[in-house]
């Protein structure tokens, strides 16, 4: 039968909260990207090498990770608006900070810091977004306050370049601040107070260090497999093995505690969540991965400055803009199943002509490509976090949300980690030639368009919200 629901407009206290929360984390979503641009004056401004000063991208994702099993004992024992706006004070007053590094050291040892209260703010972010909204207006509301996640890929690696340009480094941090001081009084008006999750739970310390260990030892372990362009070296291997071996540990003390844990293992029992989940961590290696090597792309290739590579990528974030409120209201309407899977056809029209890019292709077709990717990455995305809040109760969200954000770090760290060795493979086994070049780069976009396949297997299981209301009629 037909479905005759009208989408209501969102309440105006609702949408004022969400934006509220959107604007808290725009900081940290900069902040990452901005920061690869400035490495080379980094260097040597400090009289360093890459070796030493790559520990502060590296610490900030690995104290990050940290952050995400403690994050959701935060919020079933504080007010998690109390928590989410100290975080992001916290962060502010850090990059003020930064800003005055001495040395390297200082520079590194702050940056840790700073890693730990983004990690922080984005937990807390979405599953407050989640209580916010409610499941219902989830799509619509996951659309606005997803907004950072996009405007940092898009203007991260510009802003950064003009800044690095025509200022200094120590402005990439200094901008911080004034979001900062704009966030928090419209954090403190809009966000309304939030009561402790589940006050009665108790500080799972064991959980929670085995799960940012288990973190920090897959994520540094594929860290270094992208360094070394090789999985097969020493390190990944070693840091791989202590991940996987810390895992089996969790998953046996969860059993022994019956789920009484940080991370209940019985979350994965949720058709939804499971498939969500799964969903996310292969999107990230299929649209994270690729982050990594179209600007390569366009600077090896087409000879381009990094700015100019940035603004080549422009396209692509505008599509994902474009499309963001139409998907939002698509999945309170429809359910997350088919927006996923006709968003994931789109991506394969944008992405397959990737994988036959060659030096003469013409930059139009270039942009029309990354803005059709762009376009469906929301309705890949988007679907799979709102879809795996689907059906849980209120104490189960800041569990859920540890557990969405960890599989969101790795995949996305796999996924660089992945086509940055397969690109470097290639490049190792050809002649050095532009046509070597090309087809490296050519097989870095084929693992992606072959993931984005893979998506299609965890989206079938995915809420169809057409088929509840036939069933309902």
């Amino acid at each position: 039968m037909k479905d005759h629901r009208k989408v209501e407009r969102l309440p105006k206290a609702m949408l004022a909260a969400s934006w509220a929360i959107a604007l808290g984390a725009i900081a940290p979503m900069l902040d990452s990207t901005m920061v690869n641009i400035a490495l080379d004056t980094l260097i040597k401004d400090f009289n360093t090498t890459l070796a030493i000063l790559q520990w502060s991208v590296t610490g900030y994702v690995l104290a990050l990770a940290i952050a995400v099993p403690i994050s959701g004992w935060l919020m079933n024992q504080f007010n998690g608006k109390r928590i989410f706006i100290g975080a992001v004070i916290a962060f502010g007053l850090l990059s003020f900070l930064i800003g005055f590094s001495w040395n390297v050291y200082s520079f590194i040892i702050l940056r840790l810091l700073q890693g730990f209260s983004a990690g922080i703010i984005t937990t807390l972010m979405m599953t407050l977004l989640v209580k916010t909204a409610g499941q219902e207006n989830l799509g619509r509301v996951m659309a606005i306050v997803s907004t950072p996640m996009i405007l940092g890929p898009i203007l991260g690696p510009v802003l950064g370049g003009f800044i690095v340009q025509g200022a200094s480094w120590h402005w990439i941090f200094f901008i911080n601040i004034f979001i900062v001081l704009i966030a928090v009084p419209l954090m403190l008006k809009f966000i309304p107070p939030f009561e402790p999750f589940n006050k009665q739970s108790k500080l799972d310390v064991f959980g929670i260090l085995t799960l940012a260990l288990m973190s920090i030892a897959l994520i540094y372990g594929i860290t270094k497999a992208a360094d070394e362009a090789s999985f097969n070296n020493k390190q990944t291997i070693l840091w791989l093995s202590i991940g996987i071996i810390l895992i089996v540990v969790y998953v046996s003390y969860n059993k022994i505690r019956k789920n009484q844990t940080v991370l209940p293992l019985s979350l994965f029992k949720h058709k939804t969540y499971l498939a969500a989940s799964s969903g996310l961590f292969l999107a990230n290696i299929a649209i994270m991965g690729p982050m990594l090597i179209l600007p390569l792309f366009f600077i090896t290739i087409h000879q381009f400055t990094p700015s100019q590579a940035a603004l080549a990528l422009m396209p692509q974030g505008i599509g994902m803009l474009v499309t963001r409120p139409l998907i939002g209201k698509l999945i309170d309407k429809i359910g997350a199943k088919y927006v996923v899977l006709v968003s994931l056809a789109i991506a394969l029209i944008g992405s397959i002509p990737l994988v036959f890019i060659t030096a003469n292709t013409s930059m139009v077709w270039i942009v029309i490509l990354l803005f059709i990717r762009g376009t469906s990455f929301g309705g890949i995305n988007l679907p799979l976090m709102s879809d795996a809040y689907t059906g849980l109760s209120s104490k189960q969200l800041p569990e859920a949300g540890v557990g969405i954000t960890i599989i969101e770090n790795l995949g996305a760290s796999f996924g660089t980690a992945l086509i940055a060795t397969s690109v470097a493979t290639m490049m190792q086994g050809l002649q050095p030639t532009l046509i070597a070049e090309l087809k490296s780069y050519q097989a870095g976009f084929l693992i992606s368009a072959v993931v984005l396949v893979l998506i299609f297997i965890p989206s079938v299981f995915l809420t169809n919200k057409r088929k509840a209301v036939t069933g309902d009629s």
